[in-house]
């Protein structure tokens, strides 16, 4: 599954670091891939984790 952050969206709750370890944040706390800069990341279907982040971003700055 492909993975999109919107960082225009993300208000820095904190949820998505705390469901997946695929997640990280720049210094003014906006989400990131842990691994990466850029903005859209293939992850395996079989990642749970990164699901449930993604599903529980209460303003939708990471979609699917």
């Amino acid at each position: 599954m492909k993975v999109s952050i919107i960082p225009e969206k993300c208000i820095a709750c904190g949820l998505c670091q705390t469901y997946s370890n695929r997640f990280d944040y720049h210094d003014d706390g906006i989400v990131k891939f842990a691994d990466s800069d850029l903005l859209e990341q293939t992850v395996p279907d079989s990642d749970k984790d990164t699901l449930l982040a993604v599903k529980s971003c209460p303003t939708k700055a990471l979609t699917i």
